[in-house]
Order: structure tokens, then C-alpha cells, then sequence
């Protein structure tokens, strides 16, 4: 299993982008917010990569962070959604956005995705909303593409920036926090992605209060 990638772009396309990891080159297909965020050719880049392997293919997807990964592992387990539909739901949403839609069960959001009715869209929020707390979770904990600071460089050039990290947004602590105070995870990921909704700059105490109050008997 290929798990990452990290080389330097030989060129990008339509729908992919050719790595070269010193000396071979790694076809990966992406989403289009994904292409949109890698650098241009001959700079270096990394990515998270899921490998489809069937009788007569075999192909590579890369990813920018380990959530969105996950999520297109557990997209591409619901009866209709395929690997273009689900880089479709994440290009249009992002991972965060995906999290958010499947917690909130917002199914209108994912049928903004090209190419995704409506039945397929309620079949994607009801059949994963039980994971989204999990997946959210995640996020606090692998933000970030690797280092693509591996790819060697010629003498004399500047190594790569490393990627950026976004700023937590105290998700995780604010799930955990409200399941230990006997929520259900489903329930808790709902108010908490409706809280990041409304505050999505709030740290983690604020975020606990604005959830807890979305949660509070009307």
C-alpha cells in the first residue's frame, strides 16, 4: 500500500498531477481544490495517497491532510459513490466541510458536488453520520500534508517551506468534553459543527459553551 507521496511536480492536469520521487514518477489524481492548492511544476509537494487496486487498474489519490483521506475512504463505501463522486464531494467541500455536512445532516451541501443527486446525497449523510465524530476528531491530530522536505535538492537551493499548519480549532476536545458529560457523539458533533458554524474562529472553551448551549432543552 502506498500511503504518501512526497517529490517534486513534473506537471499537473486536468484531474491529476505527475510526482517525481527521485527518479519515478507517481500519476495521483486529486480533486480540484487539491490541484488548486499544490504549488506549480518543479516545485516540490506531498500528499497522503489511497491506492484502488482492482483487476485491470490500478490507481493513485492524494490528499492534503490525513482527515480528507479518511473521509474518501469511507465515501467510497457507500452504495454509489465512487471514487469521482466522492473527489467531487471533496472539492467542492473540503474535508471540513464534508464534517460539518455529515454531522449536521445537511445533504442539500453535498448535492452541490457535481455530479451527486439527491438520493445519493441523503444515502452519503445517513450512512456515515455515526463516523463524522470520529473523522472530526481526527482533524486535531493530522492537519497537514507530510514533509516534502525529502525530495533531494540541488546543491545550493533552498529547501522547501514546510506545510502550513492550520490553527487547531479545539474540535476534538470540545467532542470529548461533551461526551463525557453523556452526550451521544453523533448529538455532540452536530452541536459542535453548528457551533464552529456560528463562532468558527471560538477556542476551545467557547466552543464547549456556544455546544452546550445548542444543546440545552428549548
Amino acid at each position: 500500500m502506498i500511503g504518501r507521496i512526497a517529490g517534486r511536480i513534473e506537471y499537473k492536469g486536468d484531474d491529476h498531477v505527475l510526482i517525481d520521487v527521485r527518479g519515478v514518477g507517481y500519476v495521483v489524481y486529486c480533486s480540484d481544490r487539491t490541484l488548486a492548492a499544490l504549488p506549480r511544476a518543479g516545485e516540490a509537494a506531498a500528499l497522503w495517497t489511497d491506492l484502488l487496486v482492482r483487476e485491470d487498474l490500478l490507481q493513485l489519490f492524494g490528499f492534503p491532510t490525513l482527515v480528507e483521506k479518511e473521509w474518501h475512504r469511507l465515501l467510497m463505501g457507500v452504495q454509489g459513490v465512487g471514487a469521482k463522486a466522492s473527489l467531487a464531494i471533496l472539492g467542492t467541500l473540503g474535508a471540513d466541510g464534508v464534517s460539518r455536512a455529515i454531522a449536521l445532516g445537511d445533504w442539500n451541501a453535498v448535492k452541490a458536488a457535481k455530479g451527486i443527486g439527491p438520493k445519493t446525497a441523503q444515502r452519503v449523510v445517513n450512512e456515515l453520520r455515526d463516523k463524522a465524530p470520529t473523522v472530526m476528531a481526527m482533524g486535531e491530530q493530522a492537519v497537514s500534508a507530510p514533509d516534502a522536505s525529502v525530495v533531494d535538492d540541488p546543491p545550493g537551493a533552498a529547501p522547501p517551506p514546510p506545510p502550513a499548519r492550520p490553527a487547531p480549532s479545539g474540535r476534538a476536545e470540545a467532542l470529548s468534553a461533551l461526551s463525557n458529560l453523556g452526550y451521544a457523539p453523533s448529538e455532540a458533533a452536530r452541536a459542535v459543527a453548528e457551533a464552529l458554524d456560528q463562532t468558527p474562529d471560538a477556542d476551545t472553551a467557547t466552543l464547549i459553551r456556544a455546544a452546550l448551549r445548542l444543546l440545552a432543552p428549548k
